[in-house]
């Protein structure tokens, strides 16, 4: 028997691997991985492949999780995640709930996530914003959600908007707002403004609208009456 093993062992070596084959496969995981047609059953079966074990510990010093990961090549890999602390809550800051409150009311979720992502915000968990993230967010703390007015009369608008109806140029309402000449609110530092109708209809913004319908710029040129810095030559 023992003759018949060797025999076999000898006719049907192991297959030489060539190690430049082995570093394509690993280079083309991420691609496999990622395809759409990877299904959950074939991503666990290279995990089962590459990954002999897990192994999860708390360091106290440190409050953090250690994670070592034993690769089936013998080669390990720690990962080190933060602690939750007690009474510790990984829930989403309260200046983030009060612009969400305040965009709201002239933006739908899709819009609120984008301006949220834009300025570099992240939820209470660490994650981006999306608009089912926003929509959870305002359910829980019952905020309404933007609806667009029936008959057109928005009781808040954004810039442009409120540029319209004052009838001047946005970057002029932009200034007055940031002079603080008219009350406006911007949640955001990199995201919109919002303007109540009923601040459109003050002394203020009649006033802001009457000073640039007034403000015709002058042609260039030398004033009237100007003296020249040099004498003439002819």
């Amino acid at each position: 028997m023992e003759s018949k093993i060797f025999a076999h062992e000898a006719a049907s070596p192991a297959r030489a691997f060539d190690p430049a084959a082995f570093a394509l496969l690993g280079a083309n995981l991420e691609t496999v991985w990622s395809a759409p047609t990877t299904d959950s059953r074939l991503k666990k079966r290279i995990v089962r492949t590459m990954i002999h074990e897990v192994v999860a510990d708390i360091d106290d010093t440190t409050s953090e999780i250690v994670i070592v990961v034993h690769w089936s090549g013998g080669v390990h890999s720690e990962i080190r995640l933060p602690k939750r602390r007690r009474g510790q809550r990984s829930s989403t800051s309260a200046d983030i709930i009060a612009a969400v409150r305040e965009l709201a009311l002239i933006a739908s979720d899709d819009l609120i996530a984008g301006l949220l992502n834009r300025n570099g915000l992240k939820t209470g968990y660490g994650n981006r914003w999306t608009r089912e993230r926003v929509t959870s967010l305002r359910s829980h703390h019952r905020i309404p959600v933007f609806q667009a007015a029936v008959d057109g009369v928005e009781p808040w608008l954004n810039l442009s908007d409120a540029a319209r109806i004052l009838n001047i140029a946005s970057k002029t309402l932009r200034r007055a707002a940031e002079a603080g000449e008219i009350k406006a609110s911007r949640p955001l530092p990199d995201g919109v403004w919002i303007f109540a109708r009923a601040a459109l209809a003050t002394d203020a913004a009649k006033s802001i609208a009457e000073r640039a319908r007034n403000n015709v710029r002058r042609p260039a040129g030398p004033a009237r009456g100007q003296q020249s810095l040099f004498p003439s030559t002819t």
